[in-house]
């Protein structure tokens, strides 16, 4: 029985990765054609369970929808603010990976969903 249960939890996983691998395509579809708050907004769509991997998937998709802003702030007011807390979820623990241009990106994104995140709040 517990074989069966962890065979149906690993085809759950399987399947999750298979779903945001497909997000992931529609994704660099939208950025080639130049639409950033449609790849924000799918990236940030159901945020993945606690497997790792899950995890760790749905992140290189959201970090290539985020590398694509040009116009941080536009994008940020383009945004529900309902997308800010999930934003930040993936902001806070990468923080510190990545080349000089992307950590440069990821601040400057930190800071403006920041003063956002603030306004909303009060």
């Amino acid at each position: 029985m517990a074989e069966t249960e962890k065979s149906a939890g690993s085809d759950n996983t399987e399947d999750i990765l298979a779903k945001i691998e497909n997000k992931s395509l529609k994704i660099e579809s939208l950025i080639k054609q130049y639409k950033p708050i449609k790849a924000i907004k799918i990236a940030l769509e159901s945020y993945p369970p606690q497997d790792e991997r899950c995890k760790y998937a749905n992140w290189v998709g959201v970090h290539k929808a985020l590398m694509a802003i040009k116009d941080v702030e536009g994008i940020l007011r383009s945004l529900d603010p309902r997308y800010y807390d999930i934003l930040m979820k993936y902001k806070c623990p990468s923080s510190s990976m990545g080349d000089r241009t992307t950590c440069d990106q990821r601040l400057k994104i930190h800071e403006k969903l920041t003063e956002k995140a603030d306004f909303v709040t009060t």
